[in-house]
């Protein structure tokens, strides 16, 4: 008896080993597939996250420090720029895809080393420099208790340009990145440095946030935070006909539930069938501390099964079953708010030069969401370009900003591409993207504004009435046009 038992355990763990062996060999098969390389920019040229911008630029430079170095070096590159006609882009982390940070010939001022972080425990407001990363704040803030109020989906954006692009991420029924700014110190094109709130300089904070840089350098900028909780984690499987209804009732109407992103199936078999929400809760518990430790091992294997979706079916339906099945976390697992919110982009680095991700993001009223998602299914297999990933955010309305994407409450979808670096995959990106921009119209939806300039002028101003008034009172700000880049020249 013991004997048989034995041996059907053996067999069992035979199968077992069997059945892993395929899916460990084709994530094995796409470690060995990658190159391993990154687009090196030369000397003289600027990039962008799409690694299809390479610009050759006046020079990039470096700002200082310290806040008294910086503004002397500023206002002397200002008038320099002035004197000869040489434009400045701002850039910080430079994951925008659409030129935003650069301009042929002009000067790229690099923010990021302007990273000072204070925090006032008695206003509960974060004092921090414009070059800074949300991972630079949340690991700051852990120290306190605190946690940022409202960021991106990835904590290594820097602070300046989320502003700059008004982002958005996993925070439950909140407007985008704007509604946690309270206020913010900005350079102006005449060296002028000024105070920027809902109460003073009101205009300019409101071309400021979402303006992508035009109207000035953002030097220290005030954040309203929040208490870092302890966190429990919950995914729901779901039709994808059905994700309001579950995130009616799983998060918007659970004051509990503080972060949230949904995602659909990708696979040819199931495509846009299925949908997962997430959920991320408050527990009320104490917060526990867990010993640091390196995440490499982990992080890589997530990345791997990610990249090996990349055309791939088999590979899709393998990260599908491994994320809705397997999952990152526990439904009672203790995990903290900052811990959430500080992910790394690397968790989806493309290690392949031959092509590159591009990401875009189109923004759709509950009303038309599920007319909108069945239009999907027409619209993107018809595609020449690989989609690997759809992700879902809802976006309340944007009181802020004078150019706003989420012009109501909103659904994000969230799109993420492989491109190869072709002529032939650039041309098919460039009809999909137009397709993609006129479904959004028919959906009274907008798309958004930091990612490849493939839309023309009119149907820009279609979703964007306001762009004149903003080009406008660019010029009023900026008479000289000292602060261009090339969604700029595109656009204006």
């Amino acid at each position: 008896m013991k004997m048989r038992r034995k041996k059907i355990a053996l067999t069992g763990i035979g199968i077992l080993l069997l059945f892993l062996s395929f899916p460990i060999a084709f994530i094995v098969r796409t470690a060995l597939s990658e190159d391993g390389h990154k687009l090196s920019v030369p000397s003289g040229y600027a990039n962008d996250a799409s690694e299809l911008n390479l610009t050759k630029v006046d020079s990039v430079i470096d700002i200082a420090k310290s806040k008294d170095s910086l503004l002397l070096q500023i206002r002397s590159l200002v008038a320099y720029a002035k004197a000869k006609n040489k434009p400045i882009s701002i850039a910080g982390a430079q994951h925008s895809m659409g030129g935003h940070t650069m301009f042929p010939d002009g000067i790229v001022l690099n923010m990021r080393p302007y990273d000072h972080i204070e925090f006032d425990s008695a206003s509960n407001v974060l004092t921090i420099g414009s070059g800074a990363r949300w991972e630079d704040a949340i690991n700051y803030l852990d120290k306190f208790d605190k946690s940022i109020a409202v960021m991106q989906a990835f904590s290594t954006f820097s602070i300046g340009g989320s502003i700059s692009v008004n982002g958005h991420g996993w925070q439950k029924d909140s407007p985008p990145v704007s509604s946690s700014v309270i206020s913010f110190t900005l350079l102006k094109s005449d060296g002028e440095i000024v105070n920027c709130s809902r109460s003073e300089n009101a205009e300019l904070f409101r071309c400021v946030v979402g303006g992508y840089g035009l109207f000035g350098i953002i030097l220290d900028v005030k954040l309203r935070v929040v208490d870092n909780e302890n966190m429990s984690f919950t995914r729901y499987k779901l039709d994808a006909k059905d994700y309001l209804t579950y995130f009616k009732k799983y998060a918007s109407g659970d004051r509990n539930a503080k972060l949230v992103f949904g995602r659909l199936n990708i696979s040819d078999k199931e495509f846009l069938q299925n949908a997962t929400l997430n959920v991320f809760r408050s527990t009320g518990k104490p917060l526990m501390r867990k010993p640091k430790h390196d995440a490499f091992k982990t992080t890589e294997v997530k990345r791997l099964v990610f990249r090996s979706s990349v055309d791939s079916e088999y590979g899709k339906r393998l990260r599908w079953d491994l994320e809705t099945n397997l999952g990152e976390f526990t439904a009672d697992a203790n995990i903290s708010r900052n811990e959430i919110l500080n992910d790394d982009v690397s968790l989806i680095e493309n290690k392949n030069l031959g092509s590159t991700d591009i990401l875009q993001e189109y923004f759709i009223p509950e009303r038309r969401f599920n007319r909108y998602v069945q239009q999907l299914k027409s619209v993107l297999p018809d595609s020449d370009i690989d989609l690997i990933n759809i992700t879902i955010r809802n976006v309340y309305q944007d009181e802020d900003s004078f150019m706003p994407y989420a012009r109501e409450n909103v659904f994000g979808f969230v799109f993420l591409f492989n491109q190869k670096k072709t002529r032939d995959q650039e041309n098919a990106m460039r009809r999909l993207t137009q397709t993609l921009v006129r479904l959004a119209i028919e959906n009274d939806g907008t798309y958004y504004l930091p990612y490849r300039l493939h839309v023309d002028r009119n149907t820009f101003r279609k979703i964007y009435p306001q762009a004149d008034a903003f080009f406008a009172l660019k010029d009023k700000y900026d008479p000289d046009g000292i602060f261009r880049n090339t969604f700029y020249a595109h656009y204006r």
